[in-house]
């Protein structure tokens, strides 16, 4: 992703996380349930700071381990010999 990109979508989900926080729509609704229902944005909030700082560091997610040959599908096992 080219770093114009990543920026643009750390402002998107920026943009959403708070539009959430400040939507009176909400999962758990504050008026109802006091204190928990601020749970809901904090859990927005903090998946939303993960991301962004993913998209912003270029980190990429690791590939799983390659399973032992016996694992693998036969069509795999013939290519890798």
């Amino acid at each position: 992703m080219s770093r114009g990109r990543a920026i643009f979508s750390a402002v998107l989900v920026a943009l959403g996380a708070l539009a959430y926080g400040a939507s009176p729509i909400d999962i758990i609704p504050e008026l109802l349930t006091g204190p928990i229902g601020l749970v809901d944005d904090l859990a927005i909030w903090v998946g939303a700071g993960v991301a962004i700082w993913k998209l912003l560091s270029g980190s990429q997610p690791s590939p799983g381990p390659t399973p032992p040959p016996e694992e693998q599908p036969r069509w795999e096992q013939r290519r890798a010999e």
